[in-house]
């Protein structure tokens, strides 16, 4: 009876997870989806502790008071622009637990273990330390604790696989000796390297599928590990990660029009062009404005559309985007957001950084949606964002983003690019939007010329 009540503890875990899953497609009922999964896992580590028959319930008392502590201050503390950063993170920590409960299970008792029952564990502490290092390099490179563009040399990708083969064949090897433990410390050691190599090459244009991709591994992590462990809710919940993940990292490949394969060992980014200022380029010139020019501009337009990019969670300038949106409303501005699927450093990273700000979401619509729009549009602000809103991608067959998807806000009647500088994106290559006879450079850190606009607006 016991059992039979355990096993539908399970499935009802299992549901909630896969409704939750669904729900958290949408912003307006993407909160409710994570409760729902977070009180699925709930009713599964409490049915897991009495399923396992843990004696020494204090240890796990402490980790879980240490780590729902920590867990909570995270949350509460982390920046918006800390948050992909704060994601990396998260995945490491996951294919670190796969490589701890995998590798405890097989130090109990190697010899109980079947040889399926070995490879996965070989393959499970493989993926998981794989993710746990490639998660940090991740999160290096997105807090600026090292260079973000790729960095490669020679030889890198025969390394790399070579690594891989010689972890595989530890992992056939354990199944034929399962009492070598020198054999799991080698494809831990090696796993580890390899996800520093995996990174290595990969530059911050790609970390949205990268993060994706990672968040894919900790999933197949874990699913091995209940393979090891036979709990069938690990299993399930582990693939319903890394599915979810991976169907994301096509949608992002998707988004840029490149295959897995090319983000992964194209190095894109490590040659970039650079902004024609820089190049000496006279024959390119620019329009800049005002705070006072945007003011009119936008105020007496119909319809307005803003576009973010990572220079808006750069400078915590959601609330002040909110601000001038609520203004241009009250003067009878139909107001929208477009929102690129790979803008940010993180998939729905934009999605998540104006839902901080309270903007309604209703006003969000992904690229497919705003593009037949903008021909009506009377302005567009594009708020930090660089390389999704490049014309090149169209136009220019030379370009490294030609047949990327954009937002086509050159086809508006009028955009106001808000930068720093003229300094390349992430990509590393001049943008053609910024010389066109409809395009306004807007100069100067994003919340500080928010700041001017609003109060520009508010003085019409």
């Amino acid at each position: 009876m016991l059992d039979i009540l355990i096993q539908l503890t399970y499935l009802t875990a299992a549901s909630l997870f896969i409704v939750g899953l669904k729900r958290l497609s949408s912003p307006a009922t993407a909160r409710s989806g994570n409760r729902l999964a977070a009180i699925g896992m709930l009713l599964g580590l409490v049915v897991t502790l009495f399923d396992r028959q843990i004696v020494q319930f204090e240890w796990i008392a402490a980790g879980i008071v240490v780590g729902s502590a920590i867990g909570a201050y995270a949350a509460r503390k982390v920046a918006m622009t800390s948050m992909p950063e704060m994601v990396a993170l998260f995945n490491g920590l996951g294919g670190g637990a796969s490589v701890l409960v995998a590798g405890g299970e097989y130090l109990r008792d190697p010899l109980a273990l079947s040889a399926d029952g070995l490879f996965t564990v070989g393959m499970s502490i493989f993926i998981g330390s794989l993710t746990f290092t490639g998660s940090i390099m991740a999160y290096a490179k997105l807090a600026e604790l090292m260079r973000g563009n790729p960095i490669t040399f020679p030889m890198q990708k025969p390394l790399n696989a070579l690594i891989a083969a010689l972890i595989t064949g530890a992992s056939v090897y354990l199944v034929l000796d399962p009492t070598s433990l020198p054999v799991v410390l080698f494809i831990i050691s090696f796993a580890l390297l390899l996800g520093v190599l995996f990174v290595l090459p990969i530059g911050g244009a790609d970390m949205p599928v990268v993060i994706s991709l990672l968040n894919s591994l900790s999933g197949v992590a874990a699913s091995a590990t209940g393979f090891v462990l036979n709990n069938s809710l690990l299993i399930v919940s582990g693939a319903l990660v890394g599915a979810s993940g991976l169907i994301l990292t096509m949608i992002m490949c998707k988004a840029m029009n490149r295959p897995l394969s090319n983000v992964l060992f194209g190095a894109f980014g490590a040659s970039g062009g650079m902004a024609a200022a820089a190049t000496g380029d006279t024959n390119k010139s620019i329009r800049e404005v005002k705070a006072d020019d945007v003011a009119v501009m936008t105020a007496y337009g119909s319809k307005v559309v803003i576009v973010p990019g990572y220079g808006l969670a750069v400078a915590q300038a959601q609330h002040v985007i909110r601000e001038v949106a609520s203004i241009l409303e009250a003067k009878n501005v139909d107001v929208k957001y477009g929102i690129h699927p790979v803008a940010g450093r993180m998939p729905g990273h934009m999605n998540v950084l104006l839902a901080e700000a309270n903007v309604p979401y209703p006003q969000l619509y992904d690229m497919d949606d705003i593009n037949p729009e903008l021909e009506s549009t009377d302005v567009v602000l594009v708020v930090g964002a660089n390389d999704v809103v490049n014309p090149a991608a169209r136009s220019n067959p030379a370009s490294p983003i030609y047949g990327m998807p954009i937002i086509d806000v050159d086809k508006a009647k009028a955009v106001v690019i808000l930068k720093r500088s003229m300094n390349t994106g992430f990509a590393g290559i001049d943008n053609d939007l910024f010389y066109l006879p409809n395009a306004y450079m807007y100069f100067g850190d994003a919340k500080k010329s928010l700041q001017g606009l609003l109060g520009a607006l508010k003085e019409l």
